[in-house]
């Protein structure tokens, strides 16, 4: 490894099946005033509301119910649940849902006593934080963001039709995270599956940057392998417990920024996929999918050393007769197949996209430098996602 860098992970994690049962002690270390975000009907259908509200009772908190966070939250979302909290002088934050409570949660966190406007301040010119942040707890509902163990918080601004994301420091990790996989099995198998893809994106974003023999690349390779394999056992049977433990303990790892460390990453697939959500407000893992294999396309003659490895790793392609370019396409058709056997989108018009927003979905990709091509302009960000219809 070449790189140089600092790991610090501050957020305690509890797994397991009743690992509900850990929130109470949790709790015992935080004021008494707790701000209850979630989203709309799920957690009350499947009877975890009441299951929260029952241990908030017991621990004699007084509760500040914030729901309706929806799937993209939005900056009207954000700047309601930011006043009810500093209102409330709320002691803490707990999102129970998937990643969207989460990262709005964090977005709150810091948006309360935020002397600005926090759309402007820390998702368009990226300041420091310097104001006082309301610490986070999650109850983990969806398996795939990651949001349970980083400081990532991704908002939406229909108004300007863009959705950025920025990346909080330690302060704002959530300081628990409460993870038992039997609250993830009443998930709708669309939810799952785009869950699923959202994990191996994450891991590809990072994986595929760099030249050196990392060790963060071993781990990464590892992850795919293991969330290839349990994804395709729970797309078969949403309800088996060890494929869908094993999918929700990959997704922490995939993003708690341990993979990250001595890489330079790329995350252009997100910023396509995120750009995408802002037009069409599709759900995350989709709009990756869709943008995906184009882009690897586009970047695979600069990368392809690793694009062999990527195929022979994790897909398993002999390379015995092929040259490098038919072993990295290849396994880019082998990634294909999967994504169609778990039921991903591959084209940006099942989202409900149409050639019409293609120049609006550009101009909003941000332009990063990470990759193995660097020199990405908005007008090849256009011809990548023509190639996405």
């Amino acid at each position: 490894m070449k790189g140089t860098f600092t790991y610090s992970n501050p957020t305690r994690l509890h797994f397991g099946e009743e690992a509900l049962g850990k929130l109470a002690g949790e709790l015992a270390g935080f004021g008494p005033v707790v701000m209850l975000s979630y989203g709309k009907a799920s957690i009350k259908k499947s009877g975890l509301y009441d299951r929260v509200m029952e241990i908030l009772r017991a621990a004699g908190k007084t509760v500040v119910e914030d729901p309706g966070v929806m799937p993209n939250p939005t900056v009207e979302k954000l700047r309601e649940g930011a006043r009810l909290a500093r209102e409330n002088k709320v002691d803490l934050i707990l999102a129970v849902g998937g990643g969207s409570v989460c990262d709005y949660a964090k977005g709150v966190s810091v948006a309360a006593y935020c002397d600005a406007d926090p759309w402007e301040k820390y998702y368009v010119r990226m300041e420091p934080v310097d104001n006082a942040i309301i610490p986070v707890g999650c109850v983990l509902t969806m398996a795939g963001t990651g949001s349970e163990m980083n400081g990532g918080s991704v908002i939406t601004n229909h108004a300007v039709k863009r959705k950025i994301g920025r990346v909080f420091g330690d302060a704002v990790f959530p300081r628990f995270s409460i993870l038992d996989p039997v609250l993830t099995l009443t998930l709708p198998r669309y939810q799952m599956v785009a869950g699923c893809f959202d994990v191996m994106s994450h891991i590809l974003e990072q994986y595929l940057s760099g030249t050196d023999d990392n060790t963060s690349d071993y781990i990464a390779e590892g992850l795919m392998r293991s969330l290839v394999h349990s994804s395709r056992i729970a797309a078969a049977n949403p309800q088996d417990y060890e494929a869908r433990s094993n999918i929700m303990w990959t997704a922490t790892w995939a993003l708690n920024t341990l993979i990250a460390k001595g890489k330079t990453t790329d995350w252009m697939v997100h910023m396509m996929g995120q750009s995408v959500g802002a037009f069409t407000d599709a759900t995350h893992g989709m709009t990756l999918a869709a943008v995906t294999l184009p882009y690897f396309r586009h970047i695979l003659p600069y990368g392809l050393p690793k694009f062999v490895r990527y195929a022979r790793v994790v897909w398993g392609i002999d390379p015995a007769g092929k040259s490098d370019e038919e072993v990295a396409l290849a396994g880019l058709e082998a990634m294909k197949a999967w994504m169609q056997e778990i039921g991903l989108v591959l084209s940006l018009r099942e989202l409900g996209a149409t050639p019409d927003m293609l120049d609006g979905i550009a101009e909003g990709t941000f332009l990063l430098r990470g990759g193995y091509k660097p020199d990405l302009t908005t007008a090849k960000i256009r011809l990548i996602l023509e190639a996405c219809f």
